[in-house]
Order: C-alpha cells, then structure tokens, then sequence
C-alpha cells in the first residue's frame, strides 16, 4: 500500500473525508466471529475504511437489508482447465462471486515454459478477477513422459519476485522425489523455503506424508476421504476441498469439516469445464452444495473466504475488515448462496448474474501460444503386437481422476491386440506432440464407447495428444482434426469428424467466449454419448489417463506407469 492511499484509508476510518462509496442498510456477516448484524461498509481507494455506521461518502448504494458477505477466493485452480481466456471466465465466475483465483499455470508452462506463464500474467492483468499465480514445480510432473518445455529451479527463479500476482510455488507433485530429497527437487523446494508453498499428494499417508509436510507444501488438494483429510490435517496441512467437474470430493470430505477443523479447510476448484461452470456455478455452487448436504451456512462461507485467504497468507482480502480489499457480494440468502450483486476492489462489476460497467479486455500476445501441435501422424504405428492373453487395462473409476488397474483379456487379430468395445476395452495412444516420436500404447476399460474414437490434446500434466478408440481409422481421423485444428478436442467414427471443440492456444484453450466453446463442447458431448458412453464427461477423462503422478495405472508417450511404483510396467499381464 502507498503511503498516501493508506493516509487517505485512515481519513475515511476516523470519518474526517466521505468515503468513496458507503454500502447501508446490509446484513454484514463477520467471519471472524461468525456474527451477522447491521452495518455500513465505507470504501475508500478499493479498500475497506470501517463498518459500522456513520460513514458519509460521495456515492451510496442502499443494500435493503440483504446480506453482505466476503468475495469468494478459489484456492487452486488451473485456468486452462476452463478451456478460456482469463477475460472470458471472468465475465462468467466474477458476477458469481468469485473475486480471486490462485491459479497453477503448470498446463501452458508444460506446452510453453515461462512464456506460458507470462502469457496468463498478461491476459489476465486488470481485471475484476484477481488472479493470483503460483510458479509450476513440476513441468514436466516427472521423467515419466515428455513435455514442450522443463523448468528448473533457476528458471522459476527468474519470475520469482518480479510480479506482485506471483505467490509461490505452485502444486509439488512429485511426492518420491520431495520425501527421497531428490537434488533437482530439493532445489526448488529449498529456493521457495520460508514462502507458499502447494501441496500435491493423493492418498498419501503414514511417514511419506511426515516426510512430505517437512519438506514444505502447507495445502494439498486430492484428500479423497475424511480419513485422509484429517491425517494430512494433523499434520498441519490446509486441506483444500476439491468440486471439480471429474473429481469431487466435498460430499466425503464432509464428515472431517467441523468448527475446529474448518479454519484450515478451503475450497478449489481445480479443473472445471465451461458447460459446469455455466450451469451449476463456480465457488457460489460448492458452497450451495455444501449447504445442501448439511454444512452450516455461516461455515460454508468461512471456508470460501477466510479460511482460502489463510491458506495461502492473503492477510490483504477474505473479511469484510478495515484495511482489507474492497470485494464484495450481495446476497438475499445466506443458505441458498447466490449472487446479486458484486464488488471487486469497491468497484460495481456484476449484478444479477451479468457483468456491469465498462470491462477492458487485457492485450497479450497470442503469437507466442500459437501452433504448438506439431505432429507427424503419418510415421506413427498404433500396432500392439501380441505378447500374452492378458493386458494391463487403465481402469477409469467415474467421477474420479485416480484410476485403477484391470487385467483384461487380449483380443487378438493376426497377431496385434485389437479393441475390444464389447467388453469396453479400448485402445489408448498418447502420442508426442511437440516433434519428438514417442508414441505410448495401452488400453483403457470403463470410457464406455462402443464404437469411434475420442481424442484431446489436452492430456495432463505434459499435454501430449491423447486418444481412445475402438479401431484404428477412428482414432486416426480424431489425431489427425487436432493436428489441422492446432489443439482441442475431437469425436470420430471412422472418416468422418462428428465434432470438434478447437484450442488453438497452446492446444488447450478458445480465444472464443465462454458460452461459444459450451457449445461447442456440447455437441462434442453429444457425440460421445452416440458412440455409447454414459460418463459425465469423457474427455476430462481422457485429459487425465496420462497424468503419471496421481495413481494407479497411466500411459504416457514413453509407455505405461504404474504410479504407486513410480516407474513403468509391461502392458502384458501374466
């Protein structure tokens, strides 16, 4: 804070200048203490001056007795994952009441190192959406596959400290390489020592998870039951409840949340596609959600606004306080959470779910994202020859990233393995798509399709192409529309393309608004439950059967994981 913008805040606190703006007649509901009682909110500077009453100011909104509450802060996030530009989700999450993201650029750092990160830094600066970033660990997430860039220590290093939006550093996940005191790892880890640091440990436990917290993540966002929950708890780690559009893990996570436990639990997001954020919401639906399954209304909004500022040290928002930013929401319910009327840094954005005033779009260079799919498909073979009667199958649990190992009976043809849609095995291929030759071969059980192929180049963390099939034309014709398209998704049978959703920057989002990819992704959709599956959503699915650091069985281009061994195993079982 400048000095003369804190002289100012002081003038307005003591009431000897108006305010900038002073919001009268609400409901505040005080997170600290849990209280909710009339007052008036004076602004000055897109800071809080004072509550209470008495605060004169040059403009006043009259709220009418409706509750005042906190803006809401996602604590993890990947921007990506939303398939838009900051500028377009904004228009979407903000009149929500989302005021503030922490964001992991770890997607586009993978496709595009440090230009990535500068890229989102740039499309994301002034706007009503705060968006914080976290430095990427982990580009690529391990030596188990092959990403378009690798960062290093000293090259996080050159950031750090030169952007006021940087926090950190961003999700650790390579968990055996933090607790085995891997020298690369604990580069990193000793550069961000004493700062925030993210946590990334699906189901670990026991003297790993002692080792993990004393290595320095303080959050950790892939608790998948209480039980995990309150043993990373214990060990002194804000547990972030995830309600993605895959994983979501509030409805067990819930039994861990309670008056003593609350206060170092969060909410995030994580990914979340547009056609959820869209219908259900962002943070506004997950505090819903939680209400709906029982958590008190009052506690639900702690952990969405004070308890996410705390976990990653935001003393400067998350309470309607003095000294604290302006953003803020207006609601008529407090257990039926919804969005009338939002503040960003005491300024009127949204209003009945639509932006309002003047929105600027950020300018950032889109050459620097553009064409980064370089594919040869011509050269690759998606012949398995044959090498026992059983494979090791990625099985994909609904609902969930994590997956499972299932050994499934081979269909053999002239001596190749062959899809097996009947029994819903399907061919899987994870090609490299930033020149190199690797192609990774596996199966898949529990997609669902009958028949065609779907595929994406988006697949995380190294954002390689990724493609299921029940035959092989199919999967060509789906590799091959992303490869003309420079990234995205794609739904084939046969010749023919049924749909396609392009991401053009850096192969993993639009520079379209919103609604437009929904739509496109709707047909996409669409086209996947034509070709038999059921699943919520098949092509988030997909994104993450390559994701070789949260388990139990992925593929990569450099061939099949077992992530509980952190190494790689033979597709053949037996």
């Amino acid at each position: 804070m400048q000095r003369e913008t804190l002289i100012r805040l002081l003038e307005v606190a003591r009431g000897d200048a108006p305010a900038d703006l002073v919001l009268g007649n609400a409901r505040v509901l005080n997170v600290f203490t849990g209280e909710v009682y009339p007052a008036s909110v004076a602004i000055a500077g897109g800071l809080i001056a004072g509550v209470g009453e008495g605060y004169v100011g040059r403009e006043a909104h009259d709220l009418g007795g409706r509750f005042l509450v906190p803006g809401l802060i996602d604590t993890h996030i990947h921007i990506e994952s939303t398939l838009t530009l900051p500028y377009e989700l904004a228009r979407v999450i903000v009149p929500k009441g989302t005021t503030t993201l922490v964001a992991d650029p770890h997607e586009i750092a993978n496709v595009c190192g440090l230009e990535g990160v500068r890229f989102l830094l740039e499309a994301s600066e002034g706007l009503p959406l705060d968006c914080l970033f976290m430095l990427p660990s982990c580009v690529p997430a391990s030596p188990l596959s092959s990403s378009g860039a690798v960062l290093e220590a000293a090259d996080l290093l050159k950031l750090w400290g030169t952007h006021p939006r940087i926090l950190g550093l961003a999700e650790f996940m390579n968990v055996p390489g933090a607790v085995l005191a891997d020298p690369q790892c604990l580069d990193k880890l000793m550069a961000f020592q004493g700062e925030r640091i993210d946590g990334h440990a699906p189901g670990l436990g026991g003297k790993w998870l002692q080792a993990y917290a004393a290595a320095g993540p303080a959050t950790d966002h892939e608790s998948t039951s209480a039980e995990e929950a309150l043993e990373k708890l214990r060990a002194g780690i804000h547990v972030l409840v995830r309600e993605g559009t895959v994983t979501r893990d509030l409805e067990a996570l819930l039994p861990v949340i309670n008056e003593k436990t609350a206060p170092r639990m969060a909410f995030c997001t994580d990914d979340r596609h547009p056609e959820d954020l869209l219908d259900e919401g962002h943070l506004d639906f997950v505090v819903r959600r939680a209400i709906k399954l029982g958590l008190d209304p009052v506690t639900a909004i702690q952990m969405a606004t004070l308890g996410a500022a705390n976990a990653h040290r935001l003393r400067d928002r998350g309470a309607i306080a003095p000294g604290r930013r302006a953003d803020l929401v207006v609601t008529s319910r407090l257990e039926d959470f919804r969005a009338e009327r939002v503040y960003s840094a005491g300024r009127w954005v949204a209003e009945h779910g639509e932006p309002v005033g003047e929105w600027v779009r950020p300018q950032a260079d889109l050459s620097r994202v553009w064409g980064t799919v370089r594919l040869e498909l011509d050269r690759i073979s998606l012949d398995i020859p044959a090498q026992g009667r059983g494979v090791r199958a990625i099985g994909v649990i609904p609902q969930k990233v994590v997956t499972e190992e299932r050994v499934r009976p081979a269909r053999i043809v002239d001596g190749l393995a062959q899809a097996d849609p009947e029994g819903d095995l399907l061919k899987l291929a994870v090609v490299n798509r930033y020149g190199g030759q690797g192609v990774g071969l596996g199966f898949v059980h529990g997609l669902g399709l009958r028949r065609g192929a779907i595929a994406g180049t988006v697949g995380h963390d190294s954002h390689n192409l990724t493609c299921a099939g029940a035959d092989d034309e199919s999967m060509r014709t789906a590799m091959r529309a992303l490869a003309e398209a420079g990234g995205g998704y794609a739904v084939a049978l046969g010749k023919e393309v049924l749909a396609l959703t392009p991401l053009p920057v850096a192969g993993l989002m639009s520079d379209r608004p919103m609604p437009e990819v929904r739509a496109q992704m709707e047909r996409l959709l669409a086209a996947t439950r034509q070709l038999g599956t059921t699943l919520h959503d098949p092509m988030m699915h997909v994104a993450f059967l390559p994701l070789e650091v949260i388990p139990k069985l992925k593929l990569t281009d450099k061939g099949l994981v077992d992530v509980e061994k952190f190494g790689f195993v033979s597709l053949w079982a037996g």
